[in-house]
């Protein structure tokens, strides 16, 4: 008969699981259609790293539906499948077997989208989002403070659905020009709940310490397996089905174009589109791993708001290793390769973007 999960704890045996269960996320960087150089073999290990650090706040740290809390599960030092930088991001653990109250202030954000999600990454139960609404959904009061009631059931008023088996609620915020806006402010209570949490039970440890690590395998593979895919066409964006974005826990107010970029030193990547009517889009540079090159200290990826525009009201933005001295210059960060994202988000249409290459040289002709 298998142990318990209290001796499980009690012998070390839920540990060892964990660690071994983790070891198995290594291949994923060792995997034969992975570059085998060593910045991106680093950036590969950080990244593990790095989901280990956000399966153990999800899964352990903010793993009870019954008092929930906001969590970031990305952000600057944590990415996950092409993060969007001028996303913030929030999670907060929820179950559909019970009900829930979030209220707060709208702020000046453009975009902010609250959904509710069943699965995750790793698991082999199905995933994907159970309910959505968006600021343009929302009925708010005359000073912009709103509340919306989450459950299986309907509800009058602001009400986010949820199912049997939703286990998350994911809130984005994105930002246009970060030095104007300000983020909706927000909370979240379970609907009759009384007094302060249960004191930690070791089967909560246990299923925790199990389902994080698998997380970090099921996410790491997830992504290696699209920029494998990606790898076969460069220097492409392909429109992604909105079935798989779903799956993956994306907003369904998105419709996605991905690819994968290489670079000699005298190339540049030409991305051009005439952006649709929208509420925001952006093009960014990712790693091979599909994390956000890092924004904090370069220009990586531009938006509605930040792209200069050619006077027909399209765009053309230019990938290089060194500043060509042209208009929406897209940074590399001193990576020869990785993926790259560019997202429509409530478009009217969905063009799609044309991708080339060309000389550094032959920009200015061009």
């Amino acid at each position: 008969m298998a142990a318990g999960p209290a001796q499980r704890i009690i012998d070390g045996t839920v540990w060892d699981d964990f660690c071994e269960t983790l070891k198995r996320a290594g291949a994923v960087i060792q995997r034969e259609r992975s570059p085998n150089d060593a910045l991106n073999q680093a950036e590969g290990y950080r990244y593990l790293s790095r989901l280990v650090r956000l399966a153990l706040e999800k899964f352990v740290e903010h793993a009870d539906p019954t008092t929930p809390r906001f969590y970031r599960l990305s952000h600057e030092t944590g990415k996950i499948g092409c993060d969007n930088p001028d996303s913030y991001y929030q999670n907060a653990a929820i179950s559909g077997a019970l009900e829930y109250r979030l209220w707060g202030t709208r702020g000046t954000i453009p975009y902010l989208g609250f959904g509710t999600y069943y699965g995750h990454y790793g698991s082999s139960a199905r995933s994907g989002c159970s309910g959505y609404l968006d600021a343009s959904d929302l009925q708010l009061e005359p000073d912009g403070r709103f509340e919306i009631i989450l459950s299986c059931t309907p509800h009058p008023g602001n009400w986010l659905r949820m199912e049997p088996d939703t286990s998350m609620l994911i809130v984005r915020q994105n930002f246009l020009n970060r030095t104007h806006e300000r983020l909706a402010e927000l909370h979240i209570e379970r609907l009759g709940a009384q007094g302060p949490p249960a004191p930690l039970r070791p089967d909560e440890l246990a299923a925790g310490l199990g389902d994080a690590a698998r997380f970090v395998v099921g996410t790491a593979s997830l992504f290696a397996d699209w920029a494998e895919g990606f790898a076969r066409h460069p220097n492409e964006l392909q429109p992604l089905d909105p079935k798989v974005t779903g799956g993956a826990h994306g907003d369904p107010n998105i419709f996605y174009y991905m690819g994968y970029w290489e670079l000699a030193l005298d190339e540049a990547l030409v991305i051009e589109a005439t952006p649709p009517a929208c509420e925001y889009w952006n093009f960014q540079l990712n790693n091979y791993w599909m994390e956000s090159l890092d924004y904090r200290y370069h220009t990586i990826y531009y938006n509605k708001h930040t792209t200069q525009y050619r006077a027909d009201g399209s765009f053309r933005l230019v990938v290089a290793h060194q500043d060509p001295g042209v208009p929406n210059w897209v940074d590399t960060a001193g990576h020869s390769r990785g993926t790259m994202g560019l997202r429509w988000v409530k478009a009217a249409t969905h063009p799609q973007p044309h991708a080339r290459i060309l000389k550094v040289a032959e920009l200015g002709r061009d």
